[in-house]
């Protein structure tokens, strides 16, 4: 049985596709995109979250760790991460919460004892359970097992993707997956490369396979300010979701294909400073309401069955 790092379960979910669902977030991603809510999910790899505000400098923390990546001078604790080796015993001994590790080592059997506790709650609401990240497509052997096992226990399954994956392992999850949610960031390779690392061909190769398949597919757009919210980048893309949508109605396919939007948020600055990361976006402003409504315009101005999420 393979076991993979896991980073949340995310209990009574209900943005990460229909009904109630439990979210599994996996850690590990190959994009790098600069606003990503989730950075604790990018690396594929333990990491040990430091909060300050939380911390009360009892020093708890100093006497164990065996590598002294903490520090109390004077009454103030310092976290000198380049030392640190994701030991764990500071999180043991931290009763305030300011030390947490990210990524947590978990077989399959672990997951589903946690998923099909709620059970009762998907039949009753037409939810089930979601594979997102980090990137899901990564490790695939583990994705799958955790949807088959879903399936045999009849639970509908959701993979939310990047698309920046292999094909092949795409198509190893195509056969036990229900929907799949797929972002679509930028159109233009230039833009897309200097926003999240990559370029997007494999992305956009992959949702023309998706596309050609009958799985139900909704494709998000998170909305950055400078980033893809100019008409002409935006419009892009509904162009090229138009263009999947007459690829399915050629091949005979009736499952849907929709589009939603999501507007770009803050609410993940704080996980950047307690990994040590530099948050790029700290200078950009989520979208009005305005902005969000005139890109749905255009949207379904085009005849994308769009919608704000």
């Amino acid at each position: 049985m393979s076991r993979d790092l896991v980073f949340h379960i995310q209990r009574f979910s209900i943005h990460d596709g229909p009904g109630i669902r439990t979210t599994v977030f996996l850690k590990g991603c190959a994009m790098e995109c600069f606003w990503c809510h989730n950075p604790e999910g990018r690396h594929p790899y333990q990491e040990l979250q430091y909060f300050a505000t939380r911390c009360i400098a009892c020093g708890e923390c100093v006497r164990v760790c065996p590598t002294h990546a903490h520090v109390l001078t004077d009454g103030v604790h310092t976290f000198l991460r380049d030392l640190c080796t994701t030991h764990g015993a500071c999180v043991d001994v931290c009763c305030s919460g300011a030390l947490e590790m990210n990524g947590r080592i978990m077989s399959v059997d672990e997951v589903m004892f946690e998923v099909l506790q709620d059970k009762p709650f998907y039949e009753n609401s037409g939810g089930g359970v979601t594979l997102s990240g980090g990137e899901p497509g990564l490790n695939v052997r583990f994705s799958r097992e955790i949807l088959q096992r879903c399936k045999d226990a009849g639970v509908a399954t959701a993979v939310e993707t990047c698309g920046y994956c292999s094909k092949e392992a795409l198509n190893s999850l195509l056969p036990v997956t229900d929907l799949f949610m797929m972002d679509l960031k930028l159109i233009t390779p230039e833009r897309h490369d200097a926003a999240t690392g990559n370029t997007n061909e494999r992305i956009l190769d992959n949702a023309r396979m998706l596309a050609s398949t009958g799985k139900p597919l909704i494709f998000r757009t998170p909305v950055v300010p400078t980033v893809n919210d100019a008409v002409e980048e935006f419009s892009g893309i509904v162009a090229f979701i138009r263009e999947l949508i007459a690829l399915r109605s050629v091949a005979g396919n009736t499952a849907p294909i929709t589009y939603e939007l999501l507007a770009f948020h803050k609410l993940g600055s704080d996980k950047y400073v307690s990994l040590g990361m530099d948050y790029r976006a700290s200078h950009l402003e989520p979208p009005t309401k305005e902005q969000m409504h005139s890109l749905l315009t255009i949207a379904r101005t085009a005849g994308v069955d769009a919608r704000i999420r």
